[in-house]
C-alpha cells in the first residue's frame, strides 16, 4: 500500500515555512559522542509532509542520513558530504490503538515509549528504557537491552521513500537478526505498530526503575559515548573479551575505553572522531589477536577522513 503525500493543502503550505536548513553544520552538536566533522546540510523539517516534500526534491544521488539522538553514529572528521535529516520533532506520535496495540512514531525516544506502555499496563516494552535513542533507530538496527529486542514486537511499519511516498509494510517484509535488519532499499522508518501483552495488576514503573538502576550501576551514564560500541559475538560478551585483553582505560588522544564497562568508549577530553575510530580498530585488532574473535561494531561510522 502506497500513500502519496500531497503538498497542496493550506496546512502543508504553512508547514513549508517551518523547515530549517543549516549549511556546513558540525555534527559534534548532534551526536552523543560530541565529536565529528560537518554535514553539508542539516535539515530540521516542521512536519512529515514537509519532510516528504524535501526528500522528493533532493537529487537521486544525494547521500541522506536520518539522525535521532545521535547515539549510534560517528561522523568522521572530514564530515558528511550529504544531507542529514533530524527526525525527532517530525514523527513523534504515540497512541494506544487498542488494549494491546501501540502506534509509535520513529521520532519518539525509547524511554518515553517504555513509560507510556507502563502507564497503560502493557508488558514487553520495558527494555526500551535502556535504549539511548529513538524508535526509528531501534527499528533500523533491531536495538535491544535487558534481553529484549525491537522487531519481535512489530506488526507493521510505515516508511518514507526518496519519492516522498509513505508506504505501509508488514513486519514480514523485513528480515531481522541480532542488531541487524534487512528491508527495502532507500526507505526510512516513519512509524511502527507494536503488539504487546496486557498486565492487569499494576503498571511496570517499578520494574523500569529497577532496570535503569541496574544500567546506571554497570554502565557509564552522563558521559559522551555512543552506548555499546560492539555487538556481542555468539556465545560471548564483547565487554568481557575486551576486559580480558586488559583494555579498560586504554586511551588514544581524547578517547578512552571505559573503566566501568569495557564495551563503551568515552570522549573523555575533546576526542576527535579519528581518536575514537582508531581506538575502535585497536580494540578489534587486540581482541582478534588474543581470542581469534573479530568484534563487529554496532555504531555507524560514516563520512570522510580528514
Amino acid at each position: 500500500m502506497v500513500r502519496c503525500v500531497s503538498m497542496k493543502t493550506d496546512v502543508e503550505i504553512a508547514a513549508m515555512k517551518e523547515i530549517k536548513i543549516i549549511k556546513d553544520e558540525p555534527m559534534s552538536r548532534h551526536t552523543s559522542w560530541r565529536a565529528g566533522g560537518n554535514a553539508k546540510q542539516y535539515v530540521q523539517p516542521g512536519s512529515l509532509a514537509e519532510l516528504a516534500s524535501f526528500i522528493a526534491s533532493l537529487p537521486e544521488n544525494e547521500e541522506i542520513l536520518f539522525i535521532g539522538l545521535g547515539s549510534n553514529t560517528l561522523v568522521r572528521d572530514g564530515g558528511f558530504d550529504g544531507t542529514v535529516i533530524a527526525t525527532q520533532a517530525v514523527t513523534s506520535q504515540l497512541e494506544l490503538i487498542d488494549d494491546t496495540t501501540v502506534y509509535v512514531g520513529a521520532g519518539v525516544a525509547g524511554a518515553k515509549l517504555a513509560r507510556f506502555c507502563s502507564k497503560n499496563k502493557l508488558v514487553g516494552a520495558e527494555f526500551f528504557a535502556g535504549i539511548p535513542g529513538l524508535v526509528g533507530g531501534a527499528l533500523a538496527m533491531n536495538a535491544g537491552a535487558f534481553g529484549g529486542e525491537t522487531w519481535p514486537l512489530v506488526i507493521e511499519v510505515e516508511t518514507l521513500n526518496r519519492k516522498g511516498e509513505i508506504k505501509k509494510r508488514q513486519a514480514s517484509d523485513f528480515k531481522y537478526s541480532y542488531r541487524h535488519v534487512d528491508g527495502p532499499k532507500d526507505e526510512w522508518f516513519v512509524s511502527a505498530t507494536l503488539r504487546l501483552s496486557r498486565k492487569n495488576e499494576q503498571d511496570n514503573t517499578i520494574e523500569i526503575k529497577q532496570l535503569l538502576a541496574k544500567r546506571a550501576s554497570s554502565q557509564p551514564t552522563g558521559v559522551a559515548s555512543c552506548g555499546s560500541v560492539f555487538r556481542n559475538p555468539e556465545g560471548f560478551y564483547a565487554a568481557q573479551l575486551i576486559e580480558e585483553c586488559g583494555l579498560k582505560g586504554k586511551r588514544i588522544g581524547g578517547a578512552v575505553v571505559s573503566e566501568k564497562h569495557a564495551n563503551f568508549i568515552i570522549n573523555d577530553n575533546n576526542a576527535t572522531a579519528a581518536d575514537i575510530e582508531s581506538l575502535i580498530k585497536l580494540v578489534q585488532k587486540t581482541v582478534k589477536d588474543e581470542s581469534g574473535i573479530l568484534l563487529q561494531t554496532e555504531v555507524r561510522i560514516i563520512g570522510d577522513e580528514k
